[in-house]
């Protein structure tokens, strides 16, 4: 079978599920996903024997370390995959919700009511739990989901397919709300995109290249980010005890991810109290880092930094530095080098928060906040689909509302318009 009629096979069998899925009730998709959830922990073995093919083909090929950190699947992670599909069991189905309602002159209501998207189609790299993840958000929202990971994750992927469409046919759920694309040929993906009518929305997550290659080729909507350059401002009235541990965990906790701090920003009026400490800290968990003129005369082992540096997503332990005269100018820097993910400002300080909060135009804006905590789990939203930097549909970490939309309602008792 051709890229072209396979992928069209797909998509078909996952537009009928979408049709079923789409008036299961809340109970109905709750108790598939906690079974899902069990399941996954039971067959933990089975992924984790699966995974280590994928991560020996990494190693072969070279992959970086935050590369391979992010495919690699330990019994936490796993527990913390199963842990997802639990929480998002216990959410509020938005399915069915009417979020307003009013009445019209002539005496009918007009409203407005949740309902699923369809079918999502994501494209996604390294990350094996963003295979369950994304179709437990897409079942409980009530749409199908077709699933294309990477060739290098392509038998944790595969694995964890395996074990959620068991699962859903067991409980009566059309297999087509679960639909992989198991062909790791790039033409799979071209074939996909050019699916509108049948797909309803595409959501990629991955490195900007693969970003830009679906938004450039898609005929169908995207809802995208196409980097994570994330920055914290310490402001000159911040505790700065905590201000290190904040920037230190945005950095170095997980700097493979995109919403490691990829900027620090330091108030001229403590840098020269503030950057000793946090470098000499940075410096013995091997960070290395990148610094502005002002910044080098404080610390002259840091390595100068480049305008273009303040473009880049490093995920990994690099860091640049700048001084700044105040807040007006660590808020200039950010509109001028942010990706519009995630920005934070340390500060005591409430009116430069509120002005942090209202001005900086990001996804996710935090006051006193790691920025690692931009994720759709730390929000209480079970697990997200992705981050979308985009202003139109969704903005952020996008969970159960963000994969529905809204139609409008009519009730009447035999009006007619004159």
């Amino acid at each position: 079978m051709d890229f072209k009629s396979y992928v069209l096979k797909k998509a078909v069998e996952a537009k009928e599920g979408a049709r079923v899925i789409a008036r299961a009730s809340s109970e109905q998709k709750n108790n598939a996903l906690l079974i899902m959830a069990d399941a996954l922990k039971k067959k933990a073995e089975e992924l984790q024997r699966e995974n280590k093919k994928d991560l020996a083909e990494a190693k072969k090929k070279g992959l970086t370390k935050a590369m391979i950190d992010r495919l690699t699947l330990t019994v936490q992670r796993i527990d913390e995959m199963s842990q997802g599909l639990i929480d998002i069991a216990g959410l509020p189905d938005p399915v069915g919700e009417i979020t307003r309602m009013w009445q019209r002159p002539n005496g009918m209501t007009i409203g407005k009511m949740r309902v699923p998207l369809g079918v999502i189609g994501i494209i996604y790299e390294s990350r094996p739990n963003v295979t369950a993840d994304a179709t437990a958000l897409c079942l409980k929202a009530g749409n199908a989901v077709i699933l294309r990971g990477g060739s290098e994750a392509i038998h944790s992927n595969r694995a964890i397919v395996k074990i959620l469409r068991h699962v859903a046919k067991k409980q009566g759920i059309h297999e087509g709300v679960i639909t992989f694309l198991d062909k790791t040929d790039r033409k799979a993906v071209m074939e996909m995109l050019k699916l509108e009518g049948i797909i309803d929305v595409i959501i990629p997550r991955g490195g900007e290249g693969l970003i830009r290659a679906v938004t450039e080729n898609s005929r169908i909507p995207v809802l995208k980010h196409y980097k994570g350059i994330c920055h914290v401002f310490v402001d000159r009235d911040a505790d700065l005890n905590m201000a290190e541990e904040i920037c230190f965990n945005a950095k170095v906790q997980r700097p493979g991810t995109c919403n490691a701090m990829e900027t620090m920003l330091v108030d001229e009026k403590v840098a020269k109290k503030f950057l000793p400490a946090i470098t000499k800290r940075l410096k013995k968990a091997k960070v290395k880092m990148k610094g502005c003129a002002r910044t080098k005369r404080i610390i002259a082992s840091v390595s100068e930094a480049k305008a273009e540096d303040f473009h880049n997503e490093y995920v990994d332990l690099i860091l640049n530095i700048k001084v700044v005269r105040d807040i007006d100018a660590a808020m200039d820097h950010i509109a001028e080098y942010s990706s519009a993910h995630t920005e934070t400002i340390v500060t005591d300080d409430y009116g430069k928060a509120m002005r942090f909060l209202r001005e900086v135009d990001s996804s996710s804006v935090f006051v006193n906040l790691s920025t690692r905590f931009s994720d759709g789990f730390q929000f209480g939203l079970g697990a997200e689909m992705g981050i979308s930097t985009d202003k139109i549909h969704a903005r952020g970490p996008m969970g159960l509302e963000e994969l529905t939309c809204t139609k409008f309602i009519g009730l009447g008792n035999g009006q007619i318009r004159t």
